[in-house]
């Protein structure tokens, strides 16, 4: 099997990255290198120095699913989690809306 990388052009991907683990140091070592985006990130997932990007929303907030969702009003509700699940079928939008109202409820229970 050929190799796709020499010692020291994997040295340099390393120490690159290492300097800078972001987006554009992998499409700039990919550019000089004359390799592809996937490549260059599987390499460096290869030796096991790849940080993978984690999403955000448009808020800047990491994403919650609405499984997660659900499964947060059982536990504020201290209902069964299973016997919500179906509510994974309605919109965030509107699964926000509930865990509003469920929020603001327990608030006023509690004041």
């Amino acid at each position: 099997m050929a190799k796709n990388y020499t010692e020291k052009e994997t040295q340099h991907m390393l120490e690159a990255y290492g300097a800078s683990p972001t987006r554009d140091t992998v499409d700039a070592l990919a550019k000089e290198m004359g390799k592809t985006v996937k490549s260059v990130i599987g390499k460096l997932s290869r030796e096991k120095v790849y940080q993978k990007i984690e999403y955000k929303t448009k808020r800047g907030e990491k994403p919650i699913t609405k499984l997660e969702m659900t499964q947060q009003l059982a536990v504020a509700l201290k209902g069964d989690a299973e016997r919500l699940e179906s509510l994974t079928k309605a919109s965030k939008q509107d699964l926000l809306y509930l865990q509003v109202l469920v929020e603001d409820m327990l608030w006023e229970m509690d004041s």
